[in-house]
């Protein structure tokens, strides 16, 4: 009888059990709506009698039908994280960093986030770019007036180097309305020494048809600096002497050629080993610095642009005829110095004018620079050229002062025109 009564009890609870979870089962939503179990026999509860209601959970199907089995999940992990790899990595690039003043050794190759265009910037895609003077005073902060000008007083500012370049637009701003992408350009800019560089679009032009991304990036500093020391400050003349000193420099071989545009009678003052370099690009005549002095020959000029080399701001007006022009485009500190207080006095007692100078970034002297250069009229002067890791030993030769012509940078990987 107890026996009974246990067994009865046993059969009752465990068949309340199998109600619930029937109940459950039914009700409980899944991916694609309530869940359906299916019974198709009582599994372990088949010998107990009163079951028949019970299911069989051993035999019920997964709840979700769109769950992802192990391989395939692991394999949607592996696409996501090699996409988030290949998206950081292009949002990266390579670019000479320095972080404080000094010597070309403070210069280094360092993967850096890449710069994103403003509304008004065009993103370019680097191919090229070269080293100016300009680098190296900006790599070392000198003269110290530089630190005044708001590039840093203790570290720079502006961590990349290099102001003239060329490449191939990436992207554009918003509000560019001149160039859109795979137009190829050159110009001046902040932080050339790098992949991608962010510059507005007035600070480029169309790059020269028939110039290579190296000699576009060559010309824009250098040719720009010429072309208003002898156009601007000048006033050159047809017809006109001119004497360029330094005439076998970046700036200097285009204030040859730029002269001889105008139609002007052009003198380059050059070493022995240049002389050559001067005639082929069209000088008339040329001085051998290393064996004569030009401001004690008694030859008169009617404009005169000291792009490199030294004489004193006195010898430069005895070699100017009378109502001539003295401009100083380049040279040491004290023929700066001598021009900015020497320069104003000595204009107003007699008719020679002596000018200092400093070159503004014009998109149409870049326009103008890119008709000569097509017409064929003007050529750039490449020495050597360097790889982007080699660019520390790029400005250290410019640094040194005898680099004939232009020292290019040419990026690794990126394609040439």
């Amino acid at each position: 009888m107890n026996l009974d009564m246990a067994q009865q009890g046993l059969l009752g609870l465990l068949t309340s059990l199998g109600r619930k979870f029937t109940l459950r089962a039914r009700s409980r939503p899944g991916p694609a709506g309530p869940a359906n179990v299916h019974v198709q026999d009582r599994g372990p509860f088949a010998s107990l009698p009163g079951t028949d209601d019970l299911p069989d959970f051993s035999r019920a199907e997964p709840r979700s039908r769109n769950l992802r089995g192990p391989s395939e999940g692991n394999g949607q992990v592996q696409m996501n994280m090699a996409a988030v790899r290949q998206a950081e990595k292009d949002a990266q690039m390579k670019a000479i960093v320095y972080t404080r003043y000094g010597p070309p050794d403070v210069l280094h190759l360092e993967e850096i986030e890449r710069p994103v265009p403003k509304d008004d910037e065009v993103l370019v895609r680097v191919h090229a770019a070269s080293v100016n003077a300009y680098d190296w005073h900006m790599m070392r902060a000198k003269p110290f007036l530089v630190r005044l000008m708001g590039v840093g007083f203790l570290r720079p500012k502006n961590r990349i180097l290099g102001a003239d370049m060329a490449g191939r637009v990436e992207e554009v701003g918003r509000e560019v309305k001149q160039f859109g992408p795979g137009d190829e350009v050159f110009g001046t800019v902040s932080g050339g020494f790098a992949e991608y560089v962010c510059a507005p679009e007035t600070a480029l032009a169309s790059k020269p048809a028939n110039l290579s991304f190296e000699e576009a990036a060559a010309v824009p500093m250098a040719a720009i600096t010429a072309l208003q020391a002898l156009r601007d400050r000048g006033q050159i003349q047809r017809g006109q002497k001119v004497l360029i000193n330094g005439a076998s420099g970046g700036v200097g071989t285009f204030a040859v050629q730029i002269a001889k545009s105008f139609g002007a009678e052009v003198t380059a003052v050059c070493s022995t080993k240049n002389l050559d370099k001067a005639r082929t690009i069209g000088a008339d005549k040329v001085i051998d610095y290393t064996r004569e002095d030009f401001t004690k020959s008694g030859q008169r000029y009617d404009l005169i642009l000291a792009a490199n080399g030294y004489h004193s701001i006195l010898a430069y007006r005895r070699s100017l005829s009378p109502g001539g022009t003295y401009v100083n485009a380049a040279g040491s500190m004290a023929q700066l110095f001598q021009v900015m207080l020497l320069g104003p006095l000595l204009s107003m007692t007699g008719s020679r004018k002596m000018r200092g100078f400093v070159a503004k970034r014009n998109q149409k002297d870049l326009a103008f620079m890119k008709e000569l250069l097509e017409a064929g009229r003007v050529v750039p002067v490449i020495e050597r050229r360097y790889s982007l890791g080699q660019a520390a030993e790029a400005v250290r030769y410019v640094e040194e002062g005898h680099a004939r012509g232009k020292i290019v940078i040419t990026l690794d990987d990126n394609p040439q025109t």
